[in-house]
């Protein structure tokens, strides 16, 4: 997770983001986030992150302008291990990935 290097496709993108919640980098999830879904300040939570498991990848690659990754988080929280699963959109813009909103995968 390197703000000074951009990211090569959504999912990589996407992992970085993940990396970024594991080490509470709120800072890195603004940044990649894009400024028209993106809040005013981001709020890294209060839980351990254990897993994270790429389900599927619809275009996002180096020649694509939009993408998709479905994954599934594991973490650790107040009521004790979860998973979080979601279709996260990434829309390039300026050239880099951004991450645009998250969808739930039941309502695609």
């Amino acid at each position: 997770m390197e703000d000074g290097v951009p990211a090569e496709t959504a999912e990589h993108l996407m992992r970085s983001r993940y990396t970024a919640f594991v080490l509470g980098r709120g800072d890195h999830l603004w940044r990649t986030w894009h400024p028209r879904t993106r809040p005013a300040r981001v709020d890294v939570g209060d839980v351990e992150w254990t897993g994270l498991t790429v389900l599927d990848v619809v275009a996002g690659g180096v020649d694509d302008q939009t993408g998709i990754v479905e994954f599934e988080a594991r973490f650790i929280g107040a009521e004790g291990p979860s998973v979080m699963r979601e279709r996260s959109v990434f829309e390039r813009r300026g050239g880099r990935w951004t991450y645009l909103e998250g969808r739930d995968p039941a309502e695609v």
